[in-house]
């Protein structure tokens, strides 16, 4: 008996549409897998990312775990206030910059550039 890796994750929302409007709209999420009336899949790099408005996906707006790889965070941020979405100042460790946004539930979302190459 193994894990062999992490099948996906998810965030709670009270309102699909919306929360589909700022992951793919926004975010630029491709939606990949499953699309339902209760739940709808993302791809992002490689893994599946979830969002549901049913009791076992938890309470909407307590989600706080979902960081996402991106290229270069100031042009991201930049695209970001374009769409009217705020997002932290950067924050910089020794091995990255980070900033946090929210989705229209108050879920937190890291905004993650990694230094290494």
């Amino acid at each position: 008996m193994s894990v062999t890796g992490i099948a996906f994750t998810m965030y709670p929302v009270t309102d699909l549409a919306r929360a589909v409007a700022f992951y793919h709209g926004v975010l630029g999420l491709p939606k990949a897998g499953i699309d339902s009336d209760f739940w709808i899949e993302f791809e992002a790099g490689g893994a599946t990312f979830g969002i549901g408005n049913f009791e076992q996906a938890g309470v909407p707006g307590s989600a706080q775990s979902l960081a996402l790889e991106v290229s270069d965070l100031a042009a991201f941020r930049a695209a970001l206030v374009e769409r009217g979405v705020e997002s932290t100042e950067p924050f910089e460790t020794p091995i990255c910059w980070i900033s946090t946004t929210a989705d229209p539930d108050g879920n937190r979302v890291y905004l993650h550039e990694s230094k290494r190459p």
